[in-house]
This record gives C-alpha cells, sequence and structure tokens, in this order.
C-alpha cells in the first residue's frame, strides 16, 4: 500500500510498504480517510528520535485518523462495514499489570502508531482492536475524529486535575495541546481558564471563547491579569503544556496556596523545577502521560457541542503533498494549529 514513510532524519518519500496485517477475530479493518499532523511526527521527521525511541528502519508516520471501516473480524459486535470510527493508537499488553490495573497507557509494552518500531497510520488502511475503534457520532466529522487524539491529552490532564466547579485555571501554552486543555478544563467545570503564549497568532484563535483570557507573556506580566481574575489569590490549577524551562522554572508563581499544577508537555532536557515554592505552597504536582479511557468522554463532549475543535482545524493536504506538509509544519505559521492530511 501507499505510505508516507520516514526513511530517516530529513527524508520522508511516499512510496508503496509491505504491512503485513491478518484481520484477527476481534480486529476490524479501516480504510484512513483523515490524519493530523502532530507536533511528535513532526520532531521524528526533524530529528529521527525522542528520547530513547529512535527511527532505526523506514516507519510510517501518522497517529491521529478518521476513517472509514471497511471489513470487521468474526467475533466483533458492535461495528460494521461503512461505520466512520477514529482509534486510539496505543494497544497495550491486555495481561500487562498496568492494563489490569486501569492504566492501560502505562503499559511498558504499548505499541503507539509512529513510535519507533511501530509503523503509524499515514498509509491507506490499518488492521485495528475493536476494543480501541470507536464510532464516530453522527454530526461528528472525520476531521474531529482524527482531533480526538489530541483532545483526549488534555481530556486526561483536566480529569486528573480534579477540577471543582468554579476554578480558575492558568494554561501555559496555546498550541494544540493548551487548546484542547484550555477547552477540557472549561467542560470539565473552571469556571474562567487564562492562556499564555508568545505567540499572538496562536492566541487570536482562541479570541472570543467564553470563559477563556488569552495573555501575550511577551508583551503583559502575567501577574497583573492572575491578579485581577483571582483577587490577588493566585489561581487554582496551572496546567504546564510548553515544556519550555522558563515557564517550568516560574510555574509555581501563579497558583494559590494549596493549588495543583498538571505537568502536561515534555522537555526536550531535564528541566529545573523550584521546589521551595512547591513546598511553600503545598502545591499538589500532577504528571500525565497520553490518557486512558478518555476517548468515550472526548466524543461525548464533541457529539454534545459543549467542545468545538472545528475552529481550530486551520489547514489541510492531500496525501500526495504530505512531504511539503511536514515541511510546512516544521515552521508552522502563527495562525495555524492543526493540520489535516487527506487520504484519497
Amino acid at each position: 500500500m501507499k505510505a508516507l514513510i520516514l526513511e530517516k532524519a530529513g527524508d520522508l518519500s511516499i512510496r508503496d510498504i509491505e504491512i503485513r496485517e491478518d484481520l484477527g477475530p476481534f480486529d476490524v479493518r479501516i480504510k484512513i480517510e483523515k490524519v493530523g499532523i502532530c507536533g511528535s511526527d513532526v520532531h521524528y521527521f526533524e530529528h529521527g528520535r525522542i528520547g530513547p525511541f529512535v527511527v532505526a528502519a523506514p516507519m510510517v508516520l501518522g497517529h491521529e485518523a478518521g476513517g472509514i471501516v471497511t471489513e470487521v473480524g468474526r467475533k466483533v459486535e458492535g461495528f460494521k462495514a461503512g461505520d466512520r470510527v477514529c482509534m486510539e493508537p496505543g494497544i497495550p499488553d491486555p495481561n500487562s499489570r498496568a492494563t489490569q490495573l486501569g492504566i492501560y497507557n502505562l503499559d511498558p509494552n504499548v505499541r503507539f502508531w509512529a513510535t519507533p518500531p511501530v509503523h503509524g497510520c499515514l498509509r491507506e488502511s490499518v488492521v485495528h482492536p475493536a476494543a480501541f475503534t470507536f464510532r464516530l457520532p453522527d454530526n461528528v466529522s472525520l476531521e474531529e475524529g482524527a482531533m480526538v487524539e489530541p483532545l483526549a491529552i488534555g481530556m486526561h490532564a483536566a480529569t486528573k486535575a480534579r477540577i471543582a466547579p468554579g476554578d480558575v485555571a492558568l494554561v501555559h501554552g496555546a498550541g494544540t495541546i493548551g487548546l484542547v486543555t484550555a477547552l477540557a478544563a472549561l467542560a470539565g467545570g473552571c469556571s474562567r481558564v487564562l492562556v499564555t503564549d508568545v505567540k499572538q497568532g496562536k492566541l487570536d484563535l482562541m479570541a472570543g471563547i467564553e470563559g477563556i483570557r488569552t495573555i501575550n507573556v511577551a508583551h503583559e506580566v502575567l501577574a497583573d491579569p492572575v491578579r485581577e481574575e483571582t483577587r490577588g489569590w493566585g489561581v487554582d490549577i496551572v496546567f504546564e503544556c510548553t515544556g519550555a524551562d522558563r515557564v517550568i522554572l516560574d510555574l509555581f508563581d501563579a497558583l494559590r496556596p494549596g493549588g495543583t499544577v498538571v505537568l502536561v508537555g515534555m522537555p526536550i532536557e531535564p528541566a529545573p523545577l523550584d521546589i521551595v515554592k512547591a513546598q511553600s505552597k503545598e502545591a499538589t504536582m500532577l504528571t500525565i502521560f497520553r490518557y486512558a479511557h478518555m476517548y468515550p468522554r472526548a466524543l461525548a463532549l464533541l457529539s454534545s457541542g459543549k467542545i468545538d475543535l472545528k475552529p481550530f482545524i486551520t489547514d489541510r493536504f492531500s496525501f500526495e503533498d504530505s512531504i511539503q506538509a511536514f515541511k510546512w509544519a516544521t515552521a508552522m505559521p502563527e495562525s495555524s494549529v492543526k493540520a489535516i492530511i487527506e487520504l484519497p
């Protein structure tokens, strides 16, 4: 089948590749229609590795996808050919202790699309477990289906934060993950969400969303709007979605005493953390890694209209132009959030 293949760092090709995927009794075969370009895909393209995960052989990119079921395994129930679906890209070992404990995202042996050596989904079709495949509601598009993967990250962060109705949150970073985290925090009960970035174009895309206040920290002192929104007390929750050293170092400044910090962004190198500031506020610190059990909740919110991702699908490329799309994504314009590759 045709696929977008990362041959090595900086070298992409569109070519035929043979991937043997037999349809098991509990699997579905899916024709891929829409695939989102994720920052991790771009990082593999530029650097050929993320931490310990190294591209040592040609690998198909892509893990955010929506598609159409073409075939179902003989023991699959609840799916039929023609169903529009999205898929969780991580397949855990069902017998692992992490899976048995319900934290399957932490299974050390999870097979995650486009994480070496596992091929991704920027190809004509995939075979996937029905248990990690989700039918799209009639009013949710295939493009939105491809956006469920990043939305699940924001949902996981908001869920772990244990938001109380009326909380005020601060989200550092207005990229895709910061955006979906802010929307998930509002849907989860926050009364206000402050979102920071240094790129005004990113912040402008969030202007007009009820409950969100954007702050360009290249031109504004963050302490001022935090003081205005919380009467000097501090925000209840801080979501760190940048992975930037300078943000992490000052992470606790805006937090109220006894508040919660959720680390979402991943620094490229070990980052500095001011432990004394955290201690002085008895801050609760939480981390997340991907997500678990979030796809049904994310789809329910999309279907209900509580979260609307359509305005943030800003760019589209054909599969034939996908190499150009990745080159474009290495220097994405400020006004862009999510690019979708459309397969024929």
